[in-house]
């Protein structure tokens, strides 16, 4: 029997499009390194993909479009749904990514498992055997219902004619690094066959609305491996985040093309996978200590879900000449920016101070809304005064020392006071958006020196 001619490879400069038919360390066109990738040649494309020859595109106006509304499947897990915008859309492709053990797979498990009992589901694992699989479903106690289908596969050659043969509603890829074409010759996870069979995926998925998983690795800085336009090419990229160490998970949405970015799911992992959190700030806040200098509740924004987190300041005298700025969840930059605000326009020094800050839970604030906690928080620490145990604070510190405004008050305080918090601290501005503040003391501030006035004097 004589062997199949393959098709020669070619490499493309992904900085200046320069073709090459061998790999070279150095583009000849631009001199970038290591920039050229392996490419699938146009004619074998044409060849594997079926009725490509003869046929133009057509166009039809977009009011002709027929629709087929809001079909959504639900899983179950409320934290998953939220975060994909209130379900999953038929024939869309999401991109899961994440640090390694931090859950990807066991979350997927769990979606796909109740999502069986819906409809057939399909799980592909290029790192588990099947029987790890069994022992993982069973460990998290799920249902081994028939309409869970599970192989274990690295070919996407293999992978693509079993989803053609079966109306599958959701398909789970774990992981796209495994995956491979026969038609190139990289190994599994170079840039080209990532690329490659992500396109693949992503044809199926339209062709037959099934709603595709892919589980992508991440690098040390935290993006996920591989090309950039693998985030590109998805409709959705979930990143699941999370200290170790800490038993709480944040799934949060990078991109969305059906729902909200600023969405964010709460869990807990157990013994039993990972559990959903339906009322985090009480978790967050369950250890929270009575009476302490340094802490201060702040209330913050991740997407529709107003969260409370404790902001931990400690500022103790150095031995050294160079004191230390230590932070978790919180961005260092803004610590040094709020501290030279309180040096300056306060007048309190930090030169010879040693300033550690934490946020609890393994929470991180992004937004600008906790810097007034912060600096209360900071404050508290150096003067060594404890805090009312029903504050709760938010706003934004300027520059010139002044206290900004901020969106969603109004949830913000509604959540404070289902907590039992009875005085609240916001900026001037809020105070118009708020209403209904029986029980609860706000105090509206304008500049830093209002609050000092206020709790310090």
């Amino acid at each position: 029997m004589l062997p199949v001619a393959r098709d020669k490879a070619l490499f493309r400069c992904q900085e200046c499009g320069y073709q090459s038919p061998k790999w070279l360390g150095r583009c000849p066109g631009c001199q970038a390194w290591n920039t050229l990738v392996e490419e699938v040649p146009a004619v074998s494309m044409g060849k594997r993909c079926a009725g490509a020859e003869g046929q133009a595109a057509g166009a039809v106006p977009l009011g002709a479009v027929a629709t087929s509304g809001d079909r959504r499947l639900r899983s179950g897990l409320q934290e998953w749904d939220r975060v994909l915008g209130g379900g999953l859309v038929p024939g869309s492709l999401v991109l899961l990514a994440g640090d390694p053990g931090i859950g990807k797979s066991t979350l997927l498990l769990q979606a796909l498992s109740c999502l069986g009992q819906t409809g057939p589901v399909l799980y592909v694992s290029g790192e588990e055997s099947l029987s790890q699989i069994r022992l993982r479903a069973e460990r998290l106690d799920l249902s081994l219902s028939e309409n869970l289908l599970v192989c274990a596969e690295t070919s996407v050659d293999a992978v693509v004619p079993l989803l053609e043969s079966k109306p599958f509603l959701a398909v789970a890829v774990d992981s796209i690094q495994t995956m491979r074409l026969d038609l190139l010759e990289s190994a599994p996870g170079s840039v080209a066959q990532v690329r490659e069979s992500a396109a693949w995926l992503q044809r199926v998925a339209k062709e037959k609305e099934i709603g595709v998983f892919l589980v992508g690795h991440v690098t040390k800085e935290g993006v996920v491996a591989g090309p950039r336009v693998l985030e590109h090419l998805v409709d959705a990229v979930l990143y699941l985040e999370g200290d170790r160490t800490h038993a709480f998970r944040l799934l949060r949405a990078v991109k969305n093309r059906f729902g909200s970015t600023n969405e964010i799911g709460v869990f807990e992992m157990k013994e039993k996978g990972l559990a959903q959190v339906p009322n985090p700030s009480r978790f967050l806040l369950a250890e929270r200590p009575a009476g302490v200098p340094g802490s201060v509740v702040a209330c913050a924004m991740e997407g529709t879900r107003p969260l409370l987190v404790e902001v931990q300041a400690l500022v103790s005298p150095t031995g050294w000449a160079q004191p230390r700025r230590a932070s978790m969840g919180v961005d260092a930059n803004r610590l040094s920016l709020l501290l030279a605000v309180l040096e300056k326009k306060v007048g309190l020094s930090f030169a010879q101070q040693d300033v550690f800050v934490n946020v609890a839970g393994g929470v991180r604030l992004s937004e600008t809304a906790g810097d007034l906690a912060l600096v209360l928080a900071l404050v508290s620490s150096t003067l060594d005064v404890a805090l009312p145990e029903d504050l709760v604070a938010w706003g934004e510190v300027g520059l010139a020392g002044e206290v900004r405004g901020v969106g969603h008050a109004a949830r913000r305080l509604s959540e404070a006071m289902s907590l039992g918090f009875g005085t609240v601290v916001c900026p001037r501005t809020n105070l118009d958006q708020i209403h209904g503040t029986q029980g609860t003391s706000c105090l509206g501030v304008r500049s830093l020196q209002e609050v000092l006035d206020a709790f310090f004097s």
